[in-house]
Protein backbone atom coordinates (compact mmCIF):
# COMPACT_ATOMS: atom_id res chain seq x y z
CA UNK A 1 0.00 0.00 0.00
CA UNK A 2 0.98 3.32 -0.77
CA UNK A 3 1.84 5.90 1.95
CA UNK A 4 -0.07 8.59 -0.55
CA UNK A 5 -2.88 7.27 -2.56
CA UNK A 6 -2.38 6.45 -6.21
CA UNK A 7 -3.94 6.03 -9.44
CA UNK A 8 -3.81 6.19 -13.30
CA UNK A 9 -5.93 7.26 -16.14
CA UNK A 10 -7.04 5.31 -19.34
CA UNK A 11 -4.92 7.96 -21.57
CA UNK A 12 -1.92 7.86 -19.40
CA UNK A 13 0.37 6.97 -22.79
CA UNK A 14 3.97 7.17 -20.98
CA UNK A 15 3.41 5.06 -17.98
CA UNK A 16 1.41 2.13 -19.90
CA UNK A 17 4.07 2.15 -22.20
CA UNK A 18 6.44 1.37 -19.43
CA UNK A 19 4.49 -1.09 -17.89
CA UNK A 20 5.11 -2.73 -21.10
CA UNK A 21 8.09 -2.16 -20.87
CA UNK A 22 8.76 -3.93 -17.89
CA UNK A 23 6.48 -7.10 -18.95
CA UNK A 24 3.79 -6.10 -16.38
CA UNK A 25 0.97 -5.46 -18.41
CA UNK A 26 -1.05 -8.31 -17.04
CA UNK A 27 -0.40 -6.79 -13.32
CA UNK A 28 -2.77 -3.22 -15.12
CA UNK A 29 -6.54 -3.00 -14.90
CA UNK A 30 -9.19 -0.61 -14.79
CA UNK A 31 -12.34 -0.23 -13.24
CA UNK A 32 -15.12 1.61 -12.58
CA UNK A 33 -14.71 4.35 -9.91
CA UNK A 34 -17.00 6.91 -7.80
CA UNK A 35 -16.78 10.22 -6.64
CA UNK A 36 -18.80 12.21 -3.96
CA UNK A 37 -18.91 15.28 -2.34
CA UNK A 38 -19.67 16.21 1.65
CA UNK A 39 -21.29 19.41 1.64
CA UNK A 40 -23.42 21.17 4.36
CA UNK A 41 -23.78 17.94 6.87
CA UNK A 42 -24.61 15.69 3.32
CA UNK A 43 -22.90 13.20 1.43
CA UNK A 44 -23.72 13.71 -2.40
CA UNK A 45 -22.92 11.26 -5.14
CA UNK A 46 -20.86 13.43 -7.86
CA UNK A 47 -20.28 11.21 -10.83
CA UNK A 48 -23.02 12.16 -13.54
CA UNK A 49 -25.10 14.82 -14.92
CA UNK A 50 -27.71 13.27 -12.82
CA UNK A 51 -26.22 13.89 -9.40
CA UNK A 52 -25.47 17.51 -9.89
CA UNK A 53 -28.89 18.13 -10.60
CA UNK A 54 -29.52 16.30 -7.12
CA UNK A 55 -26.96 18.21 -5.76
CA UNK A 56 -29.05 20.46 -3.20
CA UNK A 57 -26.55 23.68 -2.14
CA UNK A 58 -26.58 25.43 -5.68
CA UNK A 59 -29.78 26.11 -7.93
CA UNK A 60 -31.02 24.74 -11.03
CA UNK A 61 -29.52 28.04 -13.22
CA UNK A 62 -26.25 27.69 -10.85
CA UNK A 63 -25.76 24.01 -11.81
CA UNK A 64 -26.02 25.02 -15.75
CA UNK A 65 -23.72 27.19 -15.11
CA UNK A 66 -21.48 24.72 -13.55
CA UNK A 67 -21.91 22.37 -16.01
CA UNK A 68 -21.17 24.78 -18.76
CA UNK A 69 -18.02 26.33 -17.68
CA UNK A 70 -16.53 22.85 -16.87
CA UNK A 71 -16.94 21.70 -20.54
CA UNK A 72 -15.76 24.67 -21.70
CA UNK A 73 -12.61 24.53 -19.62
CA UNK A 74 -12.26 20.52 -20.31
CA UNK A 75 -13.42 20.55 -24.21
CA UNK A 76 -12.46 24.05 -25.20
CA UNK A 77 -10.03 26.15 -23.82
CA UNK A 78 -6.73 26.39 -24.16
CA UNK A 79 -4.36 27.04 -21.08
CA UNK A 80 -2.22 29.19 -22.49
CA UNK A 81 -5.10 31.89 -23.01
CA UNK A 82 -6.20 32.00 -19.46
CA UNK A 83 -2.65 32.39 -17.33
CA UNK A 84 -2.95 36.26 -16.42
CA UNK A 85 -6.77 35.13 -14.49
CA UNK A 86 -6.91 33.18 -11.12
CA UNK A 87 -9.58 30.38 -11.13
CA UNK A 88 -11.22 32.21 -8.27
CA UNK A 89 -12.21 35.07 -10.50
CA UNK A 90 -12.63 33.26 -13.88
CA UNK A 91 -15.52 31.19 -11.63
CA UNK A 92 -17.25 34.30 -9.73
CA UNK A 93 -17.82 35.88 -13.13
CA UNK A 94 -18.76 32.80 -14.93
CA UNK A 95 -20.40 30.01 -13.31
CA UNK A 96 -21.32 32.64 -10.34
CA UNK A 97 -21.07 33.40 -6.66
CA UNK A 98 -23.00 30.45 -5.31
CA UNK A 99 -21.42 28.13 -7.46
CA UNK A 100 -18.08 29.55 -6.62
CA UNK A 101 -18.28 29.70 -2.78
CA UNK A 102 -20.44 26.37 -2.56
CA UNK A 103 -17.90 24.12 -4.25
CA UNK A 104 -14.87 25.71 -6.09
CA UNK A 105 -13.70 27.79 -3.41
CA UNK A 106 -13.65 25.03 -1.08
CA UNK A 107 -12.15 22.46 -3.83
CA UNK A 108 -9.16 24.66 -4.66
CA UNK A 109 -8.67 25.24 -0.39
CA UNK A 110 -8.42 21.83 -0.19
CA UNK A 111 -6.14 21.25 -3.07
CA UNK A 112 -3.87 24.50 -2.31
CA UNK A 113 -4.76 25.75 1.58
CA UNK A 114 -3.87 29.60 1.89
CA UNK A 115 -2.30 29.74 -2.20
CA UNK A 116 -6.13 29.07 -3.69
CA UNK A 117 -6.80 32.54 -4.73
CA UNK A 118 -3.51 32.59 -6.29
CA UNK A 119 -4.03 29.43 -8.82
CA UNK A 120 -4.38 30.28 -12.32
CA UNK A 121 -6.99 28.97 -14.43
CA UNK A 122 -4.41 27.56 -16.52
CA UNK A 123 -4.27 25.16 -14.12
CA UNK A 124 -7.94 24.08 -13.49
CA UNK A 125 -7.99 23.62 -17.52
CA UNK A 126 -5.44 20.95 -17.38
CA UNK A 127 -6.90 19.20 -13.98
CA UNK A 128 -10.19 19.34 -15.72
CA UNK A 129 -8.89 18.01 -19.41
CA UNK A 130 -7.20 15.06 -17.72
CA UNK A 131 -10.29 13.99 -15.62
CA UNK A 132 -12.98 14.32 -18.79
CA UNK A 133 -10.20 12.39 -20.34
CA UNK A 134 -10.96 9.75 -18.68
CA UNK A 135 -14.44 9.37 -18.53
CA UNK A 136 -16.85 7.06 -21.20
CA UNK A 137 -20.69 7.63 -20.66
CA UNK A 138 -20.69 9.47 -17.81
CA UNK A 139 -18.27 6.86 -16.26
CA UNK A 140 -14.73 7.51 -15.19
CA UNK A 141 -12.20 4.37 -15.36
CA UNK A 142 -9.51 4.55 -12.87
CA UNK A 143 -6.17 2.02 -13.04
CA UNK A 144 -4.13 -0.14 -10.78
CA UNK A 145 -1.32 -2.46 -10.92
CA UNK A 146 -2.28 -5.91 -9.14
CA UNK A 147 0.34 -5.69 -6.19
CA UNK A 148 0.55 -1.82 -5.71
CA UNK A 149 3.25 0.46 -7.20
CA UNK A 150 5.70 -1.16 -5.38
CA UNK A 151 5.53 -3.95 -8.15
CA UNK A 152 6.53 -1.43 -10.95
CA UNK A 153 9.41 -0.34 -8.34
CA UNK A 154 10.74 -3.41 -7.47
CA UNK A 155 10.62 -4.74 -11.56
CA UNK A 156 11.87 -1.26 -12.64
CA UNK A 157 14.74 -1.56 -9.97
CA UNK A 158 15.83 -5.31 -10.69
CA UNK A 159 16.15 -4.33 -14.67
CA UNK A 160 18.26 -1.31 -13.80
CA UNK A 161 20.40 -3.70 -11.92
CA UNK A 162 20.50 -6.14 -15.44
CA UNK A 163 21.56 -2.97 -16.84
CA UNK A 164 24.58 -2.48 -14.01
CA UNK A 165 23.03 0.67 -12.85
CA UNK A 166 23.55 1.39 -8.80
CA UNK A 167 21.39 3.34 -7.07
CA UNK A 168 22.61 5.17 -4.17
CA UNK A 169 19.72 5.71 -2.35
CA UNK A 170 19.26 7.56 1.25
CA UNK A 171 22.56 9.39 0.20
CA UNK A 172 21.71 13.56 -0.50
CA UNK A 173 24.21 15.11 -2.55
CA UNK A 174 26.74 17.25 -0.12
CA UNK A 175 28.35 19.55 -2.89
CA UNK A 176 28.25 20.50 -6.90
CA UNK A 177 31.78 20.90 -8.32
CA UNK A 178 31.82 23.54 -10.91
CA UNK A 179 34.51 24.40 -12.98
CA UNK A 180 34.65 26.50 -16.82
CA UNK A 181 32.92 24.44 -18.88
CA UNK A 182 30.01 23.35 -16.49
CA UNK A 183 29.91 20.79 -13.42
CA UNK A 184 33.12 18.96 -13.17
CA UNK A 185 31.84 16.63 -10.36
CA UNK A 186 29.14 16.16 -7.54
CA UNK A 187 29.78 14.86 -3.49
CA UNK A 188 27.80 12.48 -2.43
CA UNK A 189 28.15 10.35 0.70
CA UNK A 190 31.78 11.13 0.85
CA UNK A 191 32.58 10.19 -2.93
CA UNK A 192 33.17 12.43 -5.82
CA UNK A 193 31.37 11.25 -9.16
CA UNK A 194 32.05 12.93 -12.18
CA UNK A 195 29.87 12.66 -15.70
CA UNK A 196 29.20 13.79 -19.03
CA UNK A 197 25.81 15.06 -17.82
CA UNK A 198 23.90 15.80 -14.74
CA UNK A 199 20.19 15.58 -14.44
CA UNK A 200 19.03 16.92 -11.21
CA UNK A 201 15.09 15.70 -10.33
CA UNK A 202 14.66 17.50 -6.56
CA UNK A 203 12.37 20.57 -5.64
CA UNK A 204 14.00 23.60 -6.94
CA UNK A 205 14.08 24.91 -3.17
CA UNK A 206 17.03 22.10 -2.41
CA UNK A 207 19.12 22.81 -5.70
CA UNK A 208 18.85 26.33 -5.00
CA UNK A 209 21.27 25.83 -1.59
CA UNK A 210 23.39 23.65 -3.71
CA UNK A 211 23.58 26.08 -6.74
CA UNK A 212 24.79 28.95 -3.99
CA UNK A 213 26.93 30.85 -4.63
CA UNK A 214 28.51 29.60 -7.64
CA UNK A 215 25.07 29.90 -10.17
CA UNK A 216 23.64 32.45 -8.04
CA UNK A 217 21.26 33.94 -10.79
CA UNK A 218 19.72 30.22 -11.61
CA UNK A 219 19.47 29.80 -7.63
CA UNK A 220 17.83 32.86 -7.36
CA UNK A 221 14.71 31.55 -10.03
CA UNK A 222 14.92 28.14 -8.19
CA UNK A 223 13.82 29.78 -5.06
CA UNK A 224 11.21 32.34 -6.68
CA UNK A 225 8.93 28.77 -6.81
CA UNK A 226 7.24 28.02 -3.75
CA UNK A 227 6.33 24.51 -2.72
CA UNK A 228 3.30 23.26 0.14
CA UNK A 229 3.11 20.04 2.17
CA UNK A 230 0.79 17.24 2.55
CA UNK A 231 -0.42 15.00 4.88
CA UNK A 232 -1.97 11.55 4.70
CA UNK A 233 -3.16 9.60 7.45
CA UNK A 234 -4.28 6.08 6.14
CA UNK A 235 -6.84 4.15 8.88
CA UNK A 236 -7.04 0.29 8.58
CA UNK A 237 -10.21 -0.41 9.65
CA UNK A 238 -13.32 -3.22 10.31
CA UNK A 239 -15.97 -1.22 8.45
CA UNK A 240 -16.18 0.95 5.26
CA UNK A 241 -16.76 4.61 5.92
CA UNK A 242 -18.87 5.13 2.44
CA UNK A 243 -19.72 3.61 -0.59
CA UNK A 244 -17.73 6.58 -2.73
CA UNK A 245 -13.67 6.05 -3.43
CA UNK A 246 -12.94 9.52 -3.86
CA UNK A 247 -14.55 12.04 -1.25
CA UNK A 248 -14.37 15.88 -1.60
CA UNK A 249 -14.55 17.32 1.92
CA UNK A 250 -16.23 21.13 0.88
CA UNK A 251 -17.31 22.04 4.95
CA UNK A 252 -14.40 24.23 5.22
CA UNK A 253 -14.51 23.87 9.38
CA UNK A 254 -12.35 19.96 8.90
CA UNK A 255 -9.23 19.30 9.30
CA UNK A 256 -9.01 17.56 5.89
CA UNK A 257 -10.04 17.94 2.40
CA UNK A 258 -10.37 14.26 0.98
CA UNK A 259 -11.13 11.19 1.90
CA UNK A 260 -9.59 8.79 -0.59
CA UNK A 261 -11.75 5.01 0.71
CA UNK A 262 -9.13 2.78 -1.14
CA UNK A 263 -10.68 -0.41 -0.82
CA UNK A 264 -14.07 1.31 -2.57
CA UNK A 265 -11.61 0.96 -5.18
CA UNK A 266 -9.47 -2.12 -4.99
CA UNK A 267 -11.10 -4.90 -2.75
CA UNK A 268 -10.48 -5.60 0.69
CA UNK A 269 -9.88 -8.57 0.20
CA UNK A 270 -6.33 -7.81 -0.75
CA UNK A 271 -5.82 -5.92 2.67
CA UNK A 272 -7.18 -8.98 4.28
CA UNK A 273 -10.84 -7.89 4.55
CA UNK A 274 -9.10 -4.50 6.17
CA UNK A 275 -11.20 -1.40 4.75
CA UNK A 276 -8.67 1.42 3.94
CA UNK A 277 -9.08 5.07 3.76
CA UNK A 278 -6.85 7.99 3.41
CA UNK A 279 -7.59 11.44 4.93
CA UNK A 280 -5.66 13.99 2.86
CA UNK A 281 -4.64 17.67 3.64
CA UNK A 282 -2.68 20.33 2.15
CA UNK A 283 -1.23 22.92 3.60
CA UNK A 284 1.60 25.49 3.66
CA UNK A 285 4.50 25.73 5.73
CA UNK A 286 3.39 28.75 8.20
CA UNK A 287 0.47 26.62 8.85
CA UNK A 288 -0.05 24.83 12.67
CA UNK A 289 -0.08 21.57 10.86
CA UNK A 290 2.65 21.88 9.36
CA UNK A 291 4.63 21.69 12.65
CA UNK A 292 2.57 18.97 14.51
CA UNK A 293 3.17 15.42 15.40
CA UNK A 294 2.00 12.52 13.83
CA UNK A 295 0.09 11.56 16.87
CA UNK A 296 -1.52 15.45 17.50
CA UNK A 297 -3.02 15.18 13.61
CA UNK A 298 -4.12 11.61 13.78
CA UNK A 299 -6.19 13.38 17.16
CA UNK A 300 -6.94 16.57 15.14
CA UNK A 301 -8.80 14.50 12.44
CA UNK A 302 -10.53 11.65 13.65
CA UNK A 303 -13.47 13.05 15.72
CA UNK A 304 -14.62 14.18 12.08
CA UNK A 305 -15.13 10.90 11.00
CA UNK A 306 -18.64 11.03 12.73
CA UNK A 307 -19.83 13.74 10.98
CA UNK A 308 -19.22 11.56 7.63
CA UNK A 309 -20.27 8.55 8.90
CA UNK A 310 -22.83 8.30 12.39
CA UNK A 311 -22.12 5.29 13.28
CA UNK A 312 -18.10 5.75 13.05
CA UNK A 313 -16.71 5.00 16.31
CA UNK A 314 -13.02 4.32 16.97
CA UNK A 315 -13.54 0.61 18.07
CA UNK A 316 -13.38 0.38 14.14
CA UNK A 317 -9.77 1.19 13.21
CA UNK A 318 -7.19 -1.81 13.34
CA UNK A 319 -4.24 0.90 12.65
CA UNK A 320 -3.47 4.60 12.18
CA UNK A 321 -0.46 5.79 9.82
CA UNK A 322 0.52 8.85 9.73
CA UNK A 323 2.65 10.44 6.33
CA UNK A 324 3.98 14.16 5.78
CA UNK A 325 5.70 15.54 3.13
CA UNK A 326 7.13 19.50 2.90
CA UNK A 327 7.11 19.52 -1.15
CA UNK A 328 3.99 17.60 -2.38
CA UNK A 329 3.64 19.98 -4.87
CA UNK A 330 4.32 23.52 -6.25
CA UNK A 331 2.37 26.79 -5.75
CA UNK A 332 1.23 27.23 -8.85
CA UNK A 333 0.37 31.18 -9.49
CA UNK A 334 -0.58 33.74 -12.14
CA UNK A 335 1.87 33.47 -15.17
CA UNK A 336 3.52 30.64 -13.69
CA UNK A 337 4.81 29.53 -16.98
CA UNK A 338 7.10 32.53 -16.37
CA UNK A 339 8.84 30.80 -13.62
CA UNK A 340 9.30 27.16 -14.67
CA UNK A 341 13.22 26.63 -15.46
CA UNK A 342 14.57 25.44 -18.42
CA UNK A 343 15.66 21.87 -18.46
CA UNK A 344 18.66 22.50 -20.37
CA UNK A 345 20.08 25.21 -18.42
CA UNK A 346 22.50 27.88 -18.91
CA UNK A 347 25.10 25.61 -17.63
CA UNK A 348 27.18 23.15 -20.09
CA UNK A 349 25.76 19.92 -18.83
CA UNK A 350 23.35 20.82 -16.37
CA UNK A 351 19.85 19.60 -16.50
CA UNK A 352 17.30 19.78 -14.52
CA UNK A 353 13.49 17.87 -14.39
CA UNK A 354 11.52 18.08 -11.80
CA UNK A 355 7.75 18.94 -10.05
CA UNK A 356 7.42 22.14 -11.84
CA UNK A 357 7.41 20.80 -14.84
CA UNK A 358 4.14 19.25 -14.26
CA UNK A 359 2.45 22.58 -15.30
CA UNK A 360 -0.26 23.48 -15.91
CA UNK A 361 -1.45 19.48 -15.69
CA UNK A 362 -1.53 17.51 -12.35
CA UNK A 363 0.86 15.34 -10.13
CA UNK A 364 0.43 11.76 -11.36
CA UNK A 365 3.00 8.90 -12.16
CA UNK A 366 2.13 9.34 -15.74
CA UNK A 367 3.71 12.82 -15.98
CA UNK A 368 6.81 11.84 -14.18
CA UNK A 369 7.59 9.95 -16.73
CA UNK A 370 6.63 11.64 -19.49
CA UNK A 371 9.23 14.59 -17.67
CA UNK A 372 11.89 11.99 -17.54
CA UNK A 373 11.40 11.03 -20.90
CA UNK A 374 11.53 15.06 -22.68
CA UNK A 375 14.70 15.49 -20.42
CA UNK A 376 16.54 12.29 -21.45
CA UNK A 377 15.55 13.28 -24.87
CA UNK A 378 16.92 16.94 -24.52
CA UNK A 379 20.28 15.23 -23.44
CA UNK A 380 20.54 12.73 -26.51
CA UNK A 381 19.02 9.83 -24.90
CA UNK A 382 16.11 8.18 -26.92
CA UNK A 383 13.32 5.82 -25.73
CA UNK A 384 10.80 2.69 -27.53
CA UNK A 385 8.31 5.69 -26.30
CA UNK A 386 5.78 6.15 -29.58
CA UNK A 387 2.49 7.06 -28.02
CA UNK A 388 0.40 10.36 -28.54
CA UNK A 389 0.20 11.70 -25.47
CA UNK A 390 -2.64 13.67 -23.65
CA UNK A 391 -0.56 15.56 -21.15
CA UNK A 392 0.26 18.73 -20.65
CA UNK A 393 3.02 18.46 -18.79
CA UNK A 394 6.59 19.06 -19.88
CA UNK A 395 5.44 21.35 -22.61
CA UNK A 396 7.68 24.48 -20.68
CA UNK A 397 10.84 24.22 -20.35
CA UNK A 398 11.97 21.31 -23.29
CA UNK A 399 12.16 23.53 -26.00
Amino acid sequence: LEYYYHHFFTHDEELIWLIKELGLQDKLFFKKSSMGVYKNGELYDFNTPKDLLRFKPISFTDKIKFGITSLYLAKIARWENYEHISCMQWFTKWAGKTTTASLWAPLLKIKFGSFAAKVPLSWMIGRLKQRMSSRKNGDEKLGYLDGSLQVLLDTLMAELGRMQVTLLHSSPVDKINFSDHGISSIACAGNIFEAKDFLFTIPGIYLSKLLQPAQLALATALDKIEYFGAVCVILECSKPLSHIYWMNVADEDFPFGGIIEHTNFIDKDKYGGSHIYYLSRYFAMDETIAGMSNNDIKELMLPYLSSINQEFNRSWIKNVYVFKTQTAATVCDLNFSRKVPNCKTGVANMFIANMSHVYPDERSTNNSIRIALEALKLMGISSTFQGNSNSLSAKIGFR
